[in-house]
């Protein structure tokens, strides 16, 4: 009988990782070497980016004069049945055969990286967002990626810039970096802010009341809705308001820039919140993600911890706009697919603008409506009353021929107050159960509402949370007649 043959040296395994849309999957590297016919396999569904790497490891191996073993190497990415995506499994591919026959055990270290063909190790967009996601006690990374990863903390950085420097692992020493903005602390956590606005609110002439809803949307985190006809400011406004949102808690920061790194761009650690404004005309697919290739991240996800704008609310697809419903209730969508289910984090601010009617001069004080009275119901039909009753504040804009001005620094000084009487949560965000501290007749003022506008559960806990922010921006927690009045005045009236 023939001998069975044996394996030149036990099995290795190295920690590294994928990305499943935002979710980070660990995924361990096996490696085995049989003497055999030579060859070189990567197995486990990896993609034509790990596939590739055979070239890129063999490359930086051989022009380092590190021993490329003469044996049949076999590389298992484990586990098999999770599709991998992701040229940062060089660097583990890599150690697993460089380091084939010594005594290194990495099993404490989460090791991600690319190899360039000389050997030089390079950051991915990869690495940042996995490494938050998992936040291991170790990593072994390329120099390149260190600045960002010094951010996270509780995370150990070895980090290289060559090859070579693993034939004595010689890793680089970087200290933990912090960020350089002003901040809140509350309750010991600090909570950062740019307080430079890049479009400033002192442009927009006018419209006091629209910017008035525009501090509370921005204070309390208060979904909101402008009508009106074009060129009355609503976008001019929505836009401005991204600069005068609250300050970012440290990991709310990292979680954004993990957003950014998904999308390739730079990552700057700037407290701004995400702002995400869509074309109507984008698919279901597009705005909520999945799809026909999978759970692929939409829009709403990227929009998360800051404001997802829908300009032309209309002209949205229907089951677009059906579908927000629940990830506004619930601040969560999930998408399932044959073998899994992923689910993000939709903690966003919804704001939208729309016209009237379809020609938008409904409410012009100088234009003509040309709409007859059964194409603006069918117009304004097309969003839903539970969508209309998710959206906190409604406000109905005209031409202003006025010239007052209130710069974003002054409203975002009465966010701030807000935020720090709020104690870094958001009023939008309360749970149904909240008990609200109200003087007698600002509680008389909303049942006389209750019964007058026949208002629903959620109307009425929506009224009570803008109540709040409006006293929280005069530094008071108790809510008076004058906030219940000030809150109803944001009601859409049907």
């Amino acid at each position: 009988m023939e001998k069975a043959i044996k394996t030149e040296t036990k099995t290795k395994k190295i920690n590294s990782a994928t990305l499943d849309g935002f979710i980070a999957k660990k995924v361990e590297v096996e490696s085995s070497f049989i003497r055999a016919l030579p060859g070189f396999s990567i197995v486990g569904l990896g993609s034509q980016s790990i596939q590739e790497a055979k070239e890129r490891v063999k490359s930086a191996l051989l022009n380092n004069d590190f021993e490329f073993p003469p044996l049949k190497i076999t590389i298992s990415l484990s586990p098999s049945d999770l599709r991998k995506e992701g040229s940062h499994f060089d660097l583990p591919i890599a150690l697993s055969i460089l380091y084939h026959n010594k005594e290194f055990d990495f099993e404490d270290f989460l090791v991600l990286g690319e190899l360039g063909l000389d050997g030089r190790l390079k950051d991915t967009t990869s690495i940042f967002p996995l490494i938050l996601s998992l936040r291991p006690k170790k990593v072994i990374i390329p120099l390149e990626s260190a600045k960002k990863v010094s951010k996270i903390p509780g995370v150990e950085i070895f980090a290289f810039s060559h090859l070579s420097e693993f034939e004595k692992f010689e890793p680089q020493k970087i200290e933990k970096s912090s960020l350089s903005y002003s901040y809140l602390k509350i309750d010991g956590e600090k909570y950062y802010y740019d307080d430079s606005f890049r479009f400033d609110f002192s442009d927009v002439l006018g419209q006091e009341k629209a910017k008035e809803a525009a501090l509370y949307s921005a204070a309390g985190f208060h979904n909101i809705l402008f009508e009106g006809s074009p060129g009355v400011g609503k976008s001019m406004i929505i836009s401005r308001l991204r600069y005068i949102m609250p300050p970012m808690s440290l990991d709310e920061i990292l979680e954004v820039e993990k957003i950014n790194a998904i999308e390739g761009n730079e990552v700057e650690f700037k407290p701004h919140r995400p702002f995400r404004n869509p074309h109507y005309s984008s698919t279901r697919a597009a705005i909520f993600g999945g799809g026909s290739r999978g759970a692929k991240v939409g829009e709403i996800a990227f929009a998360n911890k800051g404001i997802l704008f829908f300009d032309e609310l209309p002209h949205f697809q229907k089951d677009v706009l059906e579908n927000l419903r629940l990830p506004l209730q619930d601040k969560k969508v999930l998408i399932s697919r044959v073998n899994s289910k992923v689910e993000y984090e939709t903690d966003i601010l919804f704001a939208a603008a729309m016209n009237p009617c379809p020609c938008g001069n409904l409410l012009s004080l100088h234009k003509e409506c040309r709409c007859n009275e059964l194409e603006i119901r069918r117009y304004k039909n097309r969003i839903s009353e539970p969508l209309y009753d998710r959206i906190e504040i409604y406000h109905q804009m005209i031409e202003d021929d006025s010239e007052e001005t209130i710069s974003s620094k002054d409203m975002f000084e009465k966010v701030l107050i807000a935020f720090e009487m709020q104690k870094g949560k958001f009023n939008a965000n309360l749970e149904e159960n909240h008990k609200f501290e109200m003087e007698n007749e600002a509680y008389d003022i909303i049942q006389k509402a209750i019964k007058n506008f026949s208002l629903s559960k959620r109307s009425e806990f929506n009224t009570l949370k803008l109540a709040k922010t409006i006293a929280n921006t005069r530094k008071r927690d108790k809510i008076i007649k004058e906030d219940i009045l000030k809150a109803l005045s944001f009601r859409r009236r049907v």
